[in-house]
């Protein structure tokens, strides 16, 4: 397994020729930095700051082919790594225009930072130069393109989780609520997040509004909201564990607007 890896690595150092220009780039949010080296690791022209846009990336292009001129070079690696979101969209610009793109992994970036200058000294020129040298040294990785309709597939998956995670979210706080304001509504549903539970939290939620209440505009309440309801029996109950509810009788309005709005979060992530 050793000697598969050792050769993948020197494949991957094989394809810098001596016509490589290499590059690395530091990337952030607004402005990322840009150096280059030769495929014996040796410095070439200033280092370059570009904006994340389409004027910071025309002028990468200018500086990339500035650079090849004065070296006689034809070929182009661009390295970066795949810092949270940032990179994707200025490696899928080069990758139109037929500029190879490859990514280093981070930690590895972390642990060469001694390479230039024997110092754990952090900077973002100095991270891009040793990018740049991870990728003359072969430690990158190859980009492959994605079609639209996988990225499409990625993007509704990666929405999905997101709304699961906020659903999650909103339920169990929604049981926290219940637990301190009205914790008997169990006895009457048993699944808080169920179509009555729900019902009588948007209507009446507190067990002082339910106590003063009489059965029949209990069930009327439950009509406006539901096609199949619970009945007098189920209100009975109801009106009967809110008199003797061991709920906080304290802050009701704060409580209140907070289950709106978690209420309002529940629909969302249902929706």
């Amino acid at each position: 397994m050793k000697f598969k890896m050792q050769d993948k690595q020197n494949q991957l150092i094989e394809r810098i020729s001596i016509k490589h220009l290499i590059v690395g780039i530091d990337i952030a949010q607004q402005f990322h930095v840009a150096r280059a080296v030769n495929f014996r690791g040796i410095v070439i022209g200033d280092p370059l700051t570009f904006e994340n846009n389409e004027d910071g990336f025309a002028r990468l292009i200018q500086w990339i082919n500035r650079l090849k001129a004065l070296k006689g070079l034809d070929t182009t690696i661009v390295g970066m790594e795949p810092t949270g979101h940032y990179w994707v969209n200025l490696s899928k610009w080069l990758y139109e225009r037929n500029i190879e793109v490859v990514t280093v992994n981070p930690h590895l970036v972390k642990k060469n930072k001694e390479n230039r200058d024997n110092t754990q000294s952090k900077s973002d020129k100095k991270d891009a130069l040793v990018i740049a040298d991870m990728v003359k040294n072969g430690y990158y990785s190859f980009i492959r393109p994605s079609s639209e309709i996988f990225e499409k597939l990625r993007v509704l998956m990666s929405n999905r989780d997101m709304t699961v995670k906020r659903l999650v979210s909103a339920v169990n706080q929604i049981n926290r609520w219940v637990d301190i304001v009205f914790p008997e509504l169990r006895q009457v549903f048993k699944d808080v997040k169920g179509k009555g539970a729900i019902a009588t939290l948007r209507l009446f939620p507190t067990p002082l509004e339910i106590s003063s209440m009489k059965p029949q505009d209990i069930v009327n309440g439950w009509k406006t909201l539901m096609k199949r309801q619970a009945g007098l029996r189920k209100a009975k109950l109801l009106i009967e564990l809110a008199t003797h509810s061991v709920g906080t009788p304290q802050a009701l309005d704060a409580y209140k607007l907070h289950l709106e709005q978690l209420l309002e979060e529940f629909d969302l992530a249902t929706a």
